[in-house]
């Protein structure tokens, strides 16, 4: 809602002017709250050289699911689960806290261990994750480490939101090849998916959410995004901050470096649906204790937002 003018309520009186702010407010649509999230490896691993795996650790377990009860999302996109068992523990935990997401969906890539999952308070409408993507560089067929989690929701009858979840390529040095030449592969990939998405329906409302693993710089988000001259399947980036002002979502606390490496991207028709002035990175001073990645608030509105 937009703020009335200070004036407005000397002219027409306290109780007046309150009345017509409570009319206002209530006629707006109500925002729904999207959240994601890193989880840090929810999920049974080796933790320690030669230790035997073990689940996380139930205080970081804990303290996501105060996390996520604190944002109350609607759908939540997580990064880093690991089995349908961890993603049904992850779900039960946060029902126990208030928040109930009764529809999901897991997607997995070439990683065998960490996985991406969707959860919903509205019911799932279609299906698409990808999870079988493979590329080439010289004589090696790589996989899609974590694929593309493909899901659709109708937000209202007239209104499906198209979610892409994704956790591309880690920056991490490996022995198969260059860590940035794989995740612009599987950047690629996302792009040449969204574009079949476009073709079939042109319009879309497309989300593409997760842990990209890059620099707003870098060729990869710049291949995710499409060139700005083709306005119709270009997504743009929705540069969120939190309450004071700061955009990082990522910290390796061996370097101290904070970064920004979660990502939201939109597509044309749906950023008139984003309420940008109430979405937002999420501010914890105990984040750490849960994941070394904060969590991407974003509100949207089932009716577009006159600006």
């Amino acid at each position: 809602m937009l703020p009335l003018p200070q004036f407005t309520r000397r002219v027409l009186g306290p109780a007046v002017f309150f009345a017509l702010a409570a009319l206002l407010s209530a006629a707006e649509p109500e925002r729904l709250t999207f959240c994601s999230y890193n989880l840090k490896n929810w999920l049974t691993m080796e933790r320690s050289i030669g230790k035997p795996p073990t689940p996380k650790p139930e205080t970081e377990r804990a303290q996501v699911v105060k996390t996520l009860a604190s944002i109350h999302p609607d759908i939540l996109g997580v990064c880093e689960i690991g089995t349908a068992d961890d993603l049904a523990e992850l779900q039960q935990h946060l029902q126990a806290a208030g928040v109930d997401l009764p529809y999901t969906e897991l997607a997995h890539g070439g990683d065998p261990s960490r996985r991406l999952a969707l959860l919903s308070r509205l019911p799932i409408k279609t299906r698409n994750t990808q999870t079988t993507l493979t590329y080439q560089i010289g004589a090696q067929t790589l996989p899609f480490q974590r694929g593309i989690l493909d899901v659709t929701i109708a937000i209202t009858p007239t209104f499906d939101l198209h979610l892409l979840g994704v956790h591309l390529k880690s920056m991490r040095t490996v022995s198969e090849a260059d860590q940035a030449e794989m995740r612009r592969n599987e950047a690629r990939l996302l792009r040449l998916h969204i574009d079949s998405i476009f073709t079939q329906e042109p319009g879309a409302c497309i989300l593409a959410y997760g842990d990209f693993n890059a620099h707003r710089n870098e060729p990869s988000l710049a291949e995710i995004m499409g060139s700005p001259r083709s306005a119709e399947t270009s997504l743009t980036d929705v540069l969120l901050r939190d309450a004071n002002g700061e955009v990082w979502t990522h910290f390796w606390d061996t370097a101290d470096i904070y970064s920004r490496l979660d990502y939201c991207f939109t597509s044309r028709l749906l950023r008139p649906h984003i309420d940008t002035r109430s979405s937002y990175v999420h501010a914890d001073r105990d984040f750490y204790k849960a994941s070394d990645h904060r969590p991407l608030v974003l509100k949207i509105s089932p009716e577009p937002i006159l600006k």
